[in-house]
């Protein structure tokens, strides 16, 4: 699978999960990870957060 979005990207992310809240928001693609199951994975990161978040690609918009 092609990944969507570029390293450097910003991108608007909607958490998902219930059970382990996020904050949504405009982030950063840091890193392009591999694929979990048919969903590319990135690794991004805001710059109100002192860590980086692991989101798929179903996750994630274009700003």
């Amino acid at each position: 699978m092609k990944h969507k979005f570029g390293i450097g990207e910003r991108v608007y992310f909607t958490a998902s999960n219930v059970s382990r809240p996020a904050a949504g928001g405009v982030y950063q693609v840091i890193r392009l990870l591999p694929t979990d199951g048919d969903d590319c994975q990135y690794r991004i990161k805001s710059s109100s957060e002192a860590f980086e978040r692991v989101a798929k690609e179903s996750q994630l918009q274009v700003c």
